[in-house]
């Protein structure tokens, strides 16, 4: 009996650990969720700070790990490090808890922000603050984008790369199909070098056609709820790098082809992503919530968030396989490149449509050499460029 009970008495134990554990990863991830400024970066130094020197939960080797996993699959690298976290803290359980906990406050400031947009979105003082929040996002975005084409383009073969799937972009090309070539591009490169880039060519052959008939149909469908959720997982499944590569698809996929969205709203939803903290894809929330309401922000958000669990759940135990692969590191390298490239070409795209005058112009050249020469936060800049917008309303 005494043997019993010192048995129940450690399962209860190990299960009031459990339960603590996978609270304490809530809370953690839910405050930082709350108060995570600055974009993918800022959010992951952050994580640093608070979980390997903080409070040890992660080792610096193992951060880094998880680090070059996140680079290597698609999805928000900074959602996918606080999925990996919350593996490493509390097992299964907590890399659910930890993604959603970290996702979960940045969705709901980005609906309500949506709701009042739909409701008061019209009001002159609402579009004199969007009047100057636009070009700081083009400033926001070009620094993301220079820092970027620093580290993808390593050398003159990627930087061809990089030409050329700019020149694709502008043009109208598929941006899915820009991201494939210019992945396959690189590996070609490795052909001689690494022998196991032959047995790979035929699994991209017969992936090919599954990929791009799926897209294809997805870009078909009315914005009913279903469409909404096909068409952003495919954005989640699919997209390498930093958020920032989502507008590249988003100005491709809803404005250009499906014409869901204007230009203007694409703007403003990114605006409101960057405003508010939390994961750059919460901008799916707001267009969700333009498609659909209060449904169709959760579907998108579901939708486009997804594959990062998927992903990193698949990796946990391939992780150091996955860092020391040549062929995975040239496929990377040109889906880099290319990536930056379509950065270019969109924010070209929307520059055209927040640049209007001689003083968005200013205020984007002014924010772009405060964001790059002095690394002022970009929230500082978003807040004044706010209020110039109401001030010029009255001018």
């Amino acid at each position: 009996m005494a043997l019993r009970q010192t048995a129940g008495q450690r399962v209860e134990a190990h299960r009031r650990a459990s339960v603590s554990s996978l609270m304490e990863i809530a809370g953690s991830f839910l405050r930082l969720g709350t108060i995570a400024f600055g974009g993918p970066a800022a959010h992951i130094a952050m994580m640093e700070a608070e979980f390997v020197r903080r409070r040890g939960w992660v080792s610096n080797a193992d951060f880094l790990d998880m680090l070059g996993a996140s680079n290597l699959v698609p999805g928000p690298s900074s959602t996918e490090m606080a999925i990996h976290i919350g593996h490493q803290r509390g097992g299964w359980k907590g890399l659910i808890v930890a993604g959603t906990c970290f996702i979960l406050p940045a969705m709901l400031m980005v609906m309500a922000c949506a709701w009042a947009y739909a409701r008061y979105g019209t009001l002159p003082q609402i579009q004199g603050v969007l009047y100057g929040i636009k070009p700081v996002i083009i400033a926001i975005i070009f620094q993301a984008l220079w820092r970027l084409a620093r580290t993808a383009v390593k050398d003159w073969f990627l930087a061809v790369i990089g030409i050329v799937a700019t020149a694709g972009a502008l043009i109208g090309g598929n941006v899915l199909a820009i991201l494939v070539a210019a992945g396959v591009a690189a590996l070609i490169r490795e052909w001689k070098r690494e022998p196991l880039a032959r047995a790979l060519f035929p699994a991209i052959a017969e992936f090919k056609p599954l990929l791009f008939p799926a897209a294809a149909s997805a870009l078909a469908a009315p914005a009913g709820l279903l469409a909404v959720f096909v068409i952003f997982l495919k954005f989640g499944a699919v997209i390498f790098g930093s958020g920032y590569v989502l507008l590249a698809f988003l100005q491709a996929d809803l404005v250009t082809r499906l014409h869901w969205l204007t230009q203007s709203q694409l703007l403003d939803a990114v605006a409101v992503g960057q405003v508010t903290p939390g994961p750059v894809f919460t901008t799916a929330t707001f267009i969700g919530y333009l498609l659909g309401g209060v449904s169709g922000a959760v579907v998108a958000t579901v939708g486009i968030f997804l594959p990062g669990f998927v992903f990193v759940a698949a990796t946990r135990l391939v992780i150091p396989r996955i860092r020391a692969s040549q062929i995975a590191g040239a496929l990377l390298d040109g889906v880099n490149a290319g990536a930056v490239a379509l950065m270019t070409a969109v924010t070209w795209q929307l520059s055209r449509a927040a640049v209007v005058d001689l003083w968005t112009a200013a205020i984007a050249g002014v924010s772009a050499i405060a964001l790059i020469r002095f690394r002022l936060n970009s929230a500082w800049l978003i807040f004044a460029g706010a209020l110039f917008g109401i001030a010029a309303i009255y001018v």
